[in-house]
C-alpha cells in the first residue's frame, strides 16, 4: 500500500504518547435501545439537563482536479473550504420522567446548536434532533412515539458523544445518512477555487433519525441478553410532518453476551442485524416514486484493553451521489459497504489507540440505470484518543483515502482525492 509508511509512523507516534498514567473511561458496547426512555421510576428524575459540546479542527490535503473542488476535497457541512475550526456539534436537553403522576413514563428532548449537516442545510442556528415519549408499561413491549434514532446500524444508533472516531465510515455518511431534497435545490459544476460552496441541499440531513413509533425490549436467555426492535415512521428525516403517504419499516435485532459494566460503558460480545425499507417521492415530479432499502448485519467485541467491531451493508434506491448533485438523488443504483474497526486501551494510561479501514461502493448497477459511474472508496483511518476524564476527550486522526471509478468523467473529479487530518474536544455535561 501507498500510504504503508504513513501508517506505521502515526501508529508509532500515538504508541509513544501512550505513556502517561491514567484510566480510560469510555469504552462502550452498549445496549443504545434501552438508554433513552427506560429509566427506573424509582431512579430518574423529572428534569434531568444535560448535553455535550464538540470543537474541532480538520485540514484536507486533496489537490484540484481538473474540473475544480468535489464535496470529499472540501470540509463539511458548508464545503467552501479545505481547513478550519468548528463547533460541529452543540446539542443540550431535557430528560425525565412523569412522576409523581406516572414513574413509567420517560420524555426525551434534545436541540442541535452546532455547525453541522442538522443545521446548516436549513440555513439556520438551530435544529430539534429528539422529541419522544417512552411507555414502559407493557412487559416484553415497551413503545416510544416522537422523532427519535431509527434502530439500524451500530455507527448510526450509537451515541454521537461517545463515537470513537471524529468522521463518519463511508459507508454510513452516503449510504445511511440521508439527505431530503425539494423542489428547487439547484445542481451546478464543481468550481475552480476551494470556495464554491458545494452544499445544494438545502434541508437538513436525516440525522439517522425519523417521526414515528417503536415497540421494542430486551430479555435474558441463556447468558445473553437478547433486544428487538420494530418502527414504523414516516421516512421524512427530522422533519416533524411527512411530505406523502409512504411510510418506512424498521427492524432490528441483537444479541449480546455481557461481560460486566454498564450503561454506554458496558463491555460485551454483541451480533446484529437490521432492515430499513421504504419509498420517496421525488419533489420535482410527485407522480414518481422511488424504493428505498438499506440493510446490515454486524458484530462488536469489547473487553479491556481490546476493541473490535465490524458490519456489512447493502443499499438499493435513492444512492446519495455528492452533495452537489441533490437532483441525482433519484436513482434505482445500487451499493454495498463495509468497516472493521480496532481499538486498543493502553493499561494503566489515558490514551487508547483506534485503527478502521472502511469501503463503499456505489452505482453497481450503472448500465442498466444509465447512472454510469460505479465509484469505490477506499479509507484507513489511524488515531487515538486522550480521556482527560469520564467526560471530557481529545481526538485525533488522520484519514487516507483512495477513491477510483469505471467511468472517466468522475474518475477525473476523484483524481487528487487525498488524506484528511482532525482533531476534536469533546466535553459532555
Amino acid at each position: 500500500m501507498k500510504n504503508f509508511k504513513k501508517v506505521a509512523l502515526a501508529a508509532t507516534c500515538t504508541a509513544m504518547l501512550g505513556g502517561v498514567s491514567g484510566v480510560v473511561t469510555t469504552a462502550n458496547a452498549a445496549n443504545w435501545l434501552m438508554l433513552q426512555g427506560t429509566e427506573r421510576a424509582d431512579a430518574a428524575p423529572r428534569v434531568k439537563l444535560w448535553g455535550f459540546i464538540q470543537a474541532q479542527y480538520q485540514k484536507d490535503y486533496s489537490d484540484r482536479s481538473p474540473n475544480g473542488y468535489v464535496p470529499p476535497k472540501l470540509i463539511g457541512p458548508n464545503l467552501n473550504s479545505q481547513s478550519g475550526f468548528n463547533v460541529n456539534r452543540a446539542r443540550i436537553g431535557l430528560r425525565g420522567q412523569g412522576m409523581p403522576l406516572d414513574g413509567k413514563v420517560n420524555y426525551f428532548l434534545l436541540g442541535e446548536f452546532g455547525n453541522n449537516g442538522i443545521t446548516a442545510g436549513n440555513g439556520g442556528s438551530a435544529n430539534i434532533t429528539d422529541a419522544s415519549i417512552t411507555f414502559n408499561h407493557i412487559k416484553g413491549a415497551r413503545v416510544r412515539v416522537g422523532l427519535f434514532k431509527t434502530p439500524g446500524s451500530e455507527e448510526a444508533l450509537q451515541a454521537i458523544h461517545v463515537f470513537d472516531y471524529i468522521n463518519f465510515t463511508t459507508m454510513a455518511n452516503q449510504g445511511l445518512l440521508e439527505r431530503h431534497p425539494q423542489a428547487g435545490d439547484p445542481t451546478g459544476p464543481a468550481q475552480p477555487t476551494p470556495n464554491a460552496d458545494m452544499n445544494h441541499f438545502s434541508r437538513s440531513v436525516g440525522a439517522f433519525r425519523d417521526v414515528g413509533f417503536q415497540i421494542f425490549d430486551t430479555f435474558k436467555s441463556a447468558g445473553w441478553e437478547h433486544s428487538y426492535a420494530v418502527m414504523v415512521g414516516n421516512g421524512n428525516g427530522l422533519n416533524f410532518g411527512d411530505n406523502d403517504d409512504n411510510k418506512d419499516t424498521y427492524v432490528y435485532w441483537s444479541s449480546e453476551k455481557v461481560f460486566g459494566g454498564k450503561g454506554g460503558r458496558r463491555q460485551g460480545l454483541k451480533l446484529f442485524a437490521w432492515n430499513q425499507s421504504g419509498k420517496r417521492t421525488n419533489f420535482n415530479d410527485k407522480t414518481q416514486e422511488q424504493d428505498r432499502t438499506r440493510s446490515g448485519v454486524g458484530v462488536k467485541y469489547l473487553k479491556k484493553p481490546f476493541r473490535v467491531t465490524a458490519e456489512v451493508m447493502t443499499a438499493d434506491g435513492m444512492i446519495f451521489m455528492g452533495q452537489h448533485r441533490p437532483a441525482h438523488l433519484y436513482n434505482n443504483e445500487e451499493a454495498n459497504g463495509a468497516y472493521l474497526d480496532l481499538g486498543w486501551y493502553i493499561p494503566n494510561s489515558k490514551w487508547e489507540l483506534d485503527v478502521r479501514y472502511d469501503t463503499y461502493t456505489r452505482g453497481e448497477n450503472h448500465p442498466t440505470s444509465g447512472a454510469n459511474d460505479e465509484t469505490e472508496f477506499n479509507t484507513l483511518t489511524v488515531g487515538t484518543q486522550y480521556h482527560f476524564n469520564k467526560k471530557t476527550r481529545l481526538n485525533m486522526e488522520f484519514a487516507m483515502r483512495d477513491n477510483k471509478s469505471d467511468t472517466p468523467a468522475v474518475e477525473t473529479e476523484n483524481k487528487g482525492v487525498s488524506d484528511r487530518f482532525a482533531i476534536q474536544l469533546t466535553h459532555i455535561f
